[in-house]
This record gives structure tokens, C-alpha cells and sequence, in this order.
């Protein structure tokens, strides 16, 4: 086990300046108009590619860094430059995750790769677990997924929706229903090969922020794949479906809930990047704002704003450095300390955006300003992965051992 410390050691650091040089150099300069566009920045993703940001070997180095910050130091800068962008180029590590956390070592070294694809031909992957009436309430999903012994092949019927870059992967992953009795228990997910009949594109979504990320439905009609697509394979699906029919305890993990807690804490690393963002806007032009004769910082009421911003900051880093150190070292989260650093980091983002629109006062409230976009993206952080009111169920649930609804 390594020890936890706040102090990034030299790689750690390196890698932070040179993520930070291109958030600031390629990211921020096209962050308007691409969410202007409401398009898939794909020549963006073919440069984080080219430098080998945009990478399987990437995202491994920083999720299996010993230090444990690899990843929130990762995610921080290039939401920092722009979280459309930075969602677009780090889209696909959710699907990647979902088959580290439910598959086995061939299928990850098989599908993973696959869905990077290489600098030169860029794809991107797609973890499809909402429904339309299945959001929060991930038990209720109806996708359903039946398997057909004599070819050995899964068929997969339903509708997904906020898919982020579904329709558009060269790999989708899709969670379904196995055994609707079970519930939740009786959920599994499947690798969706790219060019599989049956499997489409519904509604992309307008959306009020995060817009140069592509999120949209997932139609699965009578889609039929291979048997080794299950994660995980059949033989350990069918001992858990026996163990959860049996009432029997640890009954393994729900597909859906294994991929987001791996997650958690590296989305409240985003949410910190954008907040970072906008306290570094509202903080300088408060110093270069002039009003009734002086910079308006040496008002209390604004240096005070600042303050509460950047302490919030702090403490939402805090959180999930020490979330995201605690998986490497595999700590139990035993009072849900992955959904303590989404829950403050989304929500502070949105307060740290918010007061930075009143700091620009009416600048604040166009596109001339960043601070009006870095507010529309931040609003999805206590929403997405998870609401702020689940996150308090999870917390609520771990430090009570109470059956809370």
C-alpha cells in the first residue's frame, strides 16, 4: 500500500503540465465554438490522440498509478480548458471502465483497445445503462437480454437514452436485464461489437450544457451477439444469478453500480477542473475590475466570495484525492467515500459557477465571458454518474447500515 500524500510526486507533475499545456493552448481557444456547434470535436480528439492523450496506455498509466491522483490530476486539466471537450476526449473511459470492473483479462485486452482506436482512425465507446424509465432507479431497467443456448448468442431488445457518445461508439456497452425477478441482481453487461445489425441511433439530445459532447438514445431491436460479449462470461453470471436467487449474501455487484462507483470519484474531479476555471476568471477580473475608484477585490463582499470559492475548491480535491487513493489501494469505500467527493465536487462546481457569474455581473451573463458555459456544463455534475440525491442515499445508507428510502 502506498502512502497517501498531498504532494504529487515529479510524474505526477509532468504529466499536470502537460495536460495543462494543451487545455490551455488547443482545448479553451475551440471551447466556443464547439459548443456553439453542438458537434462531436473529433479533430480535437485525433490531436489529444496524436500527443497520446486520447489513449488506452494513457488512461491505464493514470488509473494504475500507485500515487492514486493520477486520474483526478488527469481529469482536472482538461475539464479545467473546457468540459465538452474534455467529456468528448474522456467519453469513452467509462465503457473501458465498465469492462475493467465486470470483465475478464481477454475480453479487456480485447475490447479495450478497440475502443480508442488509433491516431490515425479515432473511435470512441459508449456505456449505455438509463432508460427512459430507468434513471436513478437503476432496478427498473427493461432492456432485456435473453440468451439463445443452441447458437450461443445473447439478443438484446430496449431503448437506452443519455448514452454519451451512443449511436456514435465503434463499441457500445449496454447493461440489461437477465433475470427480472432478481431486480437489480439480475442485471449484466454486454459488449455490442461495431457493425452489429439491430443496434441504432434514437434522439440525439439538444442540451443546456456539456454540448461538444455527443449524448443521445440507443435502439436495440433483436440485436443478436456472440456469447463470450457477456462481461464477465456465463459461467460467473450463472453462480451469481444462483447465489442472488438464493437470497444468499454477497450476490455480486450490480453491472451498473460496479462502473460508477469506479468512477465516481474521477467525475468530481471534472466538476473541480471546471470550477478551478471559473474562480481563475472571476478572481482576475475582480483584481482588474475598477468600480467607484478601486479594484472591486477590495470589497469584502467580493474578496469574501473568492474565498469561500477557493476554500470550497480545496476541499472537494481533498475528498476525492482521497477517494480516488483508497480504490488504488483497494480501501472499501465503507462510508461511501466515492460518493462523498462526486457529491461535494459536483455541487461546489455549481456554486463556484454561479458566484463567478455574480463577480462578472452582467459580463458574466454572455458569451464574451467563459463563465456563462463553465455554469451551463457545471449543472450536470448533480445530475449525471448519479444525483446529489442519490449520492446522499449511498452516504445515508453506508453510515447508518439503515434500509433508507
Amino acid at each position: 500500500m502506498t502512502t497517501f500524500s498531498l504532494d504529487p510526486g515529479p510524474d505526477q507533475i509532468a504529466v499536470r503540465d502537460w495536460l495543462h499545456g494543451f487545455a490551455a493552448d488547443v482545448v479553451r481557444p475551440a471551447a466556443a465554438e464547439w459548443d456553439e456547434r453542438e458537434e462531436t470535436p473529433w479533430p480535437i480528439i485525433q490531436e489529444a490522440a496524436k500527443l497520446g492523450i486520447y489513449s488506452l496506455d494513457f488512461y491505464a498509466q493514470q488509473f494504475f498509478d500507485p500515487s492514486g491522483v493520477g486520474i483526478p490530476i488527469a481529469m482536472e486539466e482538461l475539464f479545467w480548458g473546457d468540459a465538452g471537450i474534455g467529456l468528448a476526449i474522456t467519453g469513452t473511459t467509462l465503457a473501458a471502465v465498465a469492462v475493467l470492473a465486470n470483465g475478464t483479462d481477454e475480453q479487456i485486452g480485447t475490447w479495450a483497445p478497440q475502443m480508442f482506436g488509433t491516431p490515425d482512425d479515432v473511435k470512441v465507446a459508449a456505456f449505455c445503462s438509463s432508460e427512459p424509465d430507468a434513471g436513478s432507479d437503476v432496478s427498473a431497467l427493461r432492456t432485456r437480454a435473453v440468451y439463445d443456448q443452441a447458437k450461443d448468442e445473447w439478443v438484446l431488445n430496449g431503448t437506452k437514452t443519455w448514452a454519451t457518445n451512443g449511436g456514435i461508439a465503434h463499441v457500445h456497452v449496454v447493461v440489461a436485464t437477465v433475470d427480472p425477478e432478481l431486480g437489480a441482481r439480475g442485471q449484466a453487461s454486454f459488449l455490442i461489437p461495431p457493425g452489429t445489425k439491430g443496434l441504432s441511433q434514437g434522439q440525439k439530445f439538444k442540451k443546456h450544457g456539456i454540448r461538444a459532447s455527443h449524448t443521445a438514445e440507443v435502439v436495440l431491436d433483436d440485436v443478436r451477439i456472440p456469447g463470450h460479449c457477456l462481461l464477465g462470461g456465463k459461467e460467473k453470471l450463472d453462480a451469481r444469478l444462483a447465489r442472488a436467487r438464493e437470497g444468499a449474501k454477497g450476490g455480486g455487484k450490480n453491472a451498473a453500480m460496479a462502473t460508477f462507483e469506479a468512477s465516481r470519484p474521477a467525475v468530481g474531479a471534472q466538476a473541480i477542473g471546471i470550477a478551478r476555471a471559473a474562480y481563475e476568471v472571476a478572481l482576475d477580473y475582480a483584481k482588474t475590475r475598477v468600480q467607484f475608484g478601486r479594484p472591486i477585490i477590495e470589497n469584502q463582499g467580493v474578496a469574501f466570495q473568492l474565498a469561500d470559492m477557493k476554500t470550497r475548491i480545496d476541499a472537494a480535491r481533498l475528498l476525492v484525492w482521497r477517494a480516488s487513493w483508497m480504490a488504488v489501494n483497494n480501501q472499501p469505500f465503507t462510508n461511501a467515500e466515492g460518493s462523498m467527493s462526486k457529491l461535494y465536487a459536483g455541487e461546489t462546481a455549481k456554486f463556484v459557477t454561479a458566484q463567478a457569474m455574480q463577480i462578472l455581473g452582467g459580463n458574466g451573463f454572455t458569451r464574451e465571458y467563459p463563465v456563462e458555459r463553465m455554469h451551463r456544463d457545471s449543472a450536470i455534475y448533480t445530475v449525471f454518474e448519479g444525483t446529489s440525491e442519490i449520492q446522499r442515499l449511498v452516504i445515508a445508507r453506508a453510515i447508518s447500515g439503515a434500509p433508507i428510502r
